[in-house]
């Protein structure tokens, strides 16, 4: 029977393993519109996530500014990957975090991306968040993993899987019939992202910065909560320049 403190020290408990959405639903349906996603004992978890034991836990929303933009960041990510394979069939995907004013990811294609390019990826993406699909997390077994990206191709996926602790889960994560492999968490859905991002530039990037490895190219993009900040952040770059 899990109890669940919440950051007012209120307590709450269940008689079986709940999760985060139906937490939120049960407070207030306000909140259960507003949530992204919880804390666990301070940990960023997905709203699906099964809270089985007694924890800390706090709602994210969007004003949770720090948390709700690395959702965001690490989302469309998952969201550019997505448009990318599907305009250029044959791209490998490798990896794509959140970084400090948005995201990237690494892609294995011999042709060099343009500038037409990723208008082109940049339109698809606004496309995809108006999908509106749902992220959501799967386990698989990993040597099943391992051969499944072989076999699709995407050797750099498999190769991160047969590189990580034998002791790690391997998770995916889908966006409609997408997917990606991912430790998360994420938002609801790709909707939750909004439209409040911009892709920057194209670069050279080694795979796994190693100077040995073959050469990727790394489409960067930054990403906010809001238009305005998006706007704000690109009024300083020009400033800057």
């Amino acid at each position: 029977m899990p109890i669940l403190t919440f950051p007012d020290g209120n307590t709450r408990a269940f008689e079986a393993a709940v999760t985060g959405r139906t937490v939120v639903e049960g407070i207030a349906k306000s909140l259960a519109k507003a949530a992204v996603a919880v804390k666990i004992n301070g940990v960023v978890k997905d709203l699906a996530t099964p809270l089985t034991e007694d924890c800390r836990l706090e709602i994210v929303t969007e004003k949770s500014e720090a948390d709700m933009l690395e959702l965001i960041r690490h989302d469309c990510a998952h969201i550019m990957a997505e448009a990318v394979q599907e305009l250029y069939p044959g791209t490998q995907v490798t990896i794509g975090p959140a970084i400090a004013t948005g995201f990237y990811y690494d892609f294995a294609r011999d042709t060099p991306f343009t500038p037409d390019d990723l208008v082109k990826i940049e339109k698809r993406m606004h496309e995809i968040v108006d999908e509106n699909r749902p992220f959501t997390r799967e386990e698989w077994d990993r040597t099943e993993a391992i051969e499944h990206f072989k076999s699709i191709g995407e050797k750099y996926k498999a190769q991160i899987i047969e590189d990580l602790p034998a002791s790690e889960t391997i998770t995916i994560y889908r966006q409609g019939k997408w997917y990606d492999l991912c430790r998360g968490p994420h938002l609801p859905t790709t909707g939750r992202v909004g439209h409040a991002f911009k892709l920057m530039k194209v670069a050279g990037a080694y795979w796994r910065g190693d100077a040995k490895n073959a050469m990727l190219q790394r489409i960067y993009g930054t990403a906010w909560r809001t238009e305005k900040e998006l706007a704000d952040h690109l009024h300083q770059i020009e400033e800057a320049e």
